[in-house]
């Protein structure tokens, strides 16, 4: 792990009145620059060929005389011929050169290797550098680990297919798909090696990977994905703010429920197993009732990332739940950084982060307030590792 005084003698040598914000052009990319922009940032998307178009046209940022965007939210691209080139020396020296606070997202992560993230890119990071590779299920300290330590719901482990005696999901990566997902359920052992051959067969999950798949009980209920935020600079109100709640859409399992079940009796081989491909997002809220137990939630997730992981979890982050039938929480995924479904908020915020902030308070732009707060303070230091 890049020692965080080296990040802090990084950010000696800034110009913070010229910071820019960065980020690699995808998953919440354009979240973070429309919030960037809100508060007064020019920003920077980290691109390659042919997966650019959104940052370098469709939303590209035009500004007037006076420095004001007037359109779009992407001021500059960093073309690459891979993700990967961000680590090349001359890449991240010129990401320093340019006052880049760069934003963390999932993608940077898939596309770059974990360990280079920790050891090599030593460029400062908005948010907590020590707790992504968290986020990879099999890990010796996993987010399970740490829902664990923190005495935080999840479901039920199953350790052997031949365990399962319940509706259950396996959870693996896609073959193919790189930063997409294999998941299939199953309630019987049977079903568990029907589904299974069916999926290589088909070239959607691997063997190899299958052996070390995390396999739990599922829960049936809706998905709640709560964007939360962690400030470390406030000092009146919580620092536990709940930003948004956003929920899934999957391909091809959204297609599959909408069927009649007459319907799905008649899919092919091919078509009848749904695989679980995130592709959008929408907006929820939550019962008023439930609202305590969810900022419970993160509380104890906060308290446990400061103990096993210090500094702990800085700005955003994600506790993906499922509630069940008596409305108890199970958290089935962590995202240490911020969400993949933000994009929903940009712009009009969410009623939650609005209502706090009486304005617009999407997770991009609370990220882009965190970072314009502490650069008016001199409190830089405390939000990058």
């Amino acid at each position: 792990m890049i020692d965080r005084k080296i990040i802090h003698s990084i950010v000696d040598g800034y110009d913070l009145t010229k910071a820019k914000i960065g980020v690699v052009g995808s998953h919440s990319a354009l979240d973070t620059c429309d919030g960037a922009v809100e508060e007064g940032f020019r920003t920077l998307a980290v691109c390659q060929p042919g997966r650019d178009s959104a940052y370098s046209r469709y939303f590209k940022a035009f500004r007037d005389k006076d420095g004001k965007v007037y359109r779009g939210m992407v001021d500059e691209v960093m073309m690459l011929d891979k993700y990967s080139e961000i680590l090349k020396k001359e890449n991240m020296d010129a990401l320093k050169k340019d006052n880049i606070l760069f934003v963390p997202n999932r993608s940077f992560t898939s596309y770059c290797s974990i360990d280079a993230v920790e050891d090599d890119f030593a460029v400062p990071l908005v948010g907590s550098r020590n707790m992504l590779r968290s986020e990879d299920r099999g890990g010796e300290h996993d987010y399970y680990w740490l829902l664990e330590k923190a005495g935080m719901p999840f479901p039920r482990k199953i350790t052997d297919p031949q365990d399962i005696d319940s509706l259950s999901i396996i959870k693996l990566h896609h073959a193919k798909k790189k930063l997409e997902r294999g998941f299939f359920t199953a309630s019987s052992y049977e079903e568990y090696v029907e589904k299974s051959e069916q999926l290589i067969k088909q070239g959607v999950i691997d063997r190899e990977t299958l052996q070390t798949a995390r396999m739990e009980e599922y829960i049936i209920g809706p998905v709640f994905n709560l964007d939360f935020f962690y400030s470390p600079l406030e000092t009146l109100g919580e620092k536990v703010e709940l930003i948004g709640v956003d929920w899934r859409f999957e391909s091809s399992l959204d297609g599959h429920v909408r069927l009649p079940a007459p319907q799905q009796m008649t899919l092919n081989e091919s078509q009848k197993v749904p695989e679980y491909t995130v592709c959008g997002h929408n907006s929820a809220t939550l019962r008023e009732s439930l609202l305590e137990n969810a900022f419970k939630l993160a509380e104890k997730y906060v308290a446990a990332a400061n103990e096993y992981y210090s500094p702990g979890i800085i700005g955003p982050f994600c506790l993906q739940t499922c509630v069940d039938k008596d409305l108890n929480f199970y958290i089935y995924d962590v995202a240490p950084r911020i969400g993949g479904g933000t994009n929903v908020h940009m712009n009009v915020g969410h009623a939650y982060g609005n209502a706090l902030w009486r304005t617009n308070m999407s997770t991009g732009r609370r990220l882009a307030m965190e970072i314009r707060r502490a650069i008016e303070d001199d409190r830089v230091k405390e939000i990058v590792t």
